[in-house]
């Protein structure tokens, strides 16, 4: 069974990730519309590995891309 401690990371994800997909992947709208600030977002882009192209497959990998993509 997973931790609560995981299942709200993985809840947390695939909501930055939802957002992401919605603000077309720009993070200062995304931020917004999650209620949190751009540097806290960054910060939990990098901590869950989300990456544009890696998203929209369902894999989480680097997050390089996601800032090189602009």
């Amino acid at each position: 069974m997973d931790s609560l401690r995981m299942k709200v990371s993985e809840i947390e994800k695939e909501e930055i990730t939802r957002a992401l997909r919605e603000s077309n992947w720009v993070m200062a709208r995304a931020a917004r519309t999650l209620g949190i600030t751009e540097r806290i977002i960054g910060y939990k882009i990098r901590k869950y590995g989300i990456r544009k192209g890696a998203a929209e497959t369902g894999m989480a990998e680097s997050t390089r891309e996601v800032f090189n993509s602009k």
